[in-house]
């Protein structure tokens, strides 16, 4: 079996703003001196993990990334009849099990008493939500909720041995490819089997505006001539290069040994990764776009990335076949340099029909 699994994939898409800043422009980096559009590899993978597609192929293998597992099972426990005071406890010590808990100051404690009794409840709960994002597998939801049955049996808090929800052995798919963080359990961490780099563009980009108005339908134009309402919003287009290593023989081990699921979720990834777009201003934009070069590459060598074939940036009006060259022109100068820097290729070109994106899977799911 090989180790690593490369992906480099050049997908363009049209005016678009995919992944924004805090200002609400699309996402840029400075790279062979020239400004470039840029979406994060955080944008990629949640795009990728939430599809449809790859939910659908790996049914019941997704986890599930919240802050609001306590809250959830507060609320579990009431529908099954159990006490306020007691679902507040026993979620309580369930949420903590998977990091820490927000807390209400004083003050905010002082003034639940002047709320209503719906929105005091509403506030209460605040302390049942945990501080960050905590990435929980099936198997640890399925725990969550016999335990949330057995507190109901019993109306009776949690005793200790009743907490140890946390699984080192998981069949989380995304868990087990884009790993997880746990800061009150360091022991149930999972390494991430893939690495996704940041996508950036081969060429240099402009960011423009885009300058709208709305029209009332009522304005009969009589009284009034101008708009409803007027704004603006920032786009630019790009064909970009994405990166992509899998550490199969990592991933096979966090998905407790199971290669067959390990294959498919590989294969998921992959034709996400050729399928799928960041959901930023689609209804705006409608920037939809598949991969239409990619190249998959499978071997023990050591994975390295193949952006440094457009530090040169890619202008003209070919860029499409331009940036396919230069890839591949990059790709012949690694192996004379370093020697073969894989044991297999697989190519798929929708621009010229070279390849299809199954042989690009059956090639990564072989490796």
């Amino acid at each position: 079996m090989s180790r690593f699994i490369q992906l480099h994939l050049l997908t363009s898409y049209p005016p678009s703003n995919l992944n924004r800043d805090d200002l609400g422009r699309p996402k840029t980096a400075i790279m062979g001196g020239e400004a470039r559009l840029r979406i994060s590899s955080q944008s990629l993978k949640r795009a990728w993990r939430t599809s449809e597609s790859f939910k659908k192929a790996l049914d019941q293998h997704i986890g599930t990334r919240t802050k609001s597992k306590g809250v959830e099972a507060y609320k579990k426990l009431r529908e099954k009849g159990v006490s306020k005071k007691l679902a507040f406890d026993s979620a309580k010590a369930i949420a903590d099990v998977f990091g820490k808990l927000k807390q209400l100051s004083k003050k905010e404690k002082g003034d639940l008493k002047k709320l209503p009794d719906e929105e005091r409840e509403k506030k209460e709960l605040t302390e049942l939500e945990i501080g960050q994002l905590a990435h929980i597998s099936p198997e640890e939801d399925a725990a969550i909720d016999a335990l949330i049955d057995e507190i109901t049996h019993r109306n009776t808090k949690p005793e200790k041995e009743d907490l140890f929800l946390l699984k080192k052995k998981h069949t989380a798919s995304d868990i087990a490819l884009f790993g997880r963080m746990l800061a009150s359990s360091p022991a149930h961490n999972t390494e991430a089997a893939a690495q996704i780099a940041h996508a950036i563009t081969v060429h240099p980009v402009v960011v423009e505006d885009d300058f709208f108005t709305a029209v009332d339908d009522l304005n009969n134009g009589e009284d009034d001539m101008g708009a409803g309402h007027m704004g603006d919003t920032e786009f630019a287009a790009g064909l970009f290069y994405i990166y992509a290593c899998i550490d199969k023989q990592l991933l096979i081990e966090n998905l407790s040994d199971n290669e067959d699921l390990a294959n498919t979720t590989i294969a998921s990834l992959i034709e996400a990764m050729a399928k799928v777009a960041p959901t930023g201003k689609q209804n705006s934009f409608a920037s939809r776009a598949r991969a239409s070069y990619i190249l998959c590459e499978t071997g023990d060598q050591q994975p390295r990335s193949l952006s440094v074939a457009f530090l040169n940036p890619v202008v003209g009006t070919g860029m499409l076949q331009d940036a396919v060259s230069n890839l591949n022109e990059k790709l012949e100068n690694m192996d004379k340099a370093y020697g073969a820097c894989a044991d297999k290729r697989c190519k798929m070109n929708a621009d010229t029909g070279e390849g299809t994106l199954q042989e690009i899977i059956q090639c990564a799911m072989e490796a």
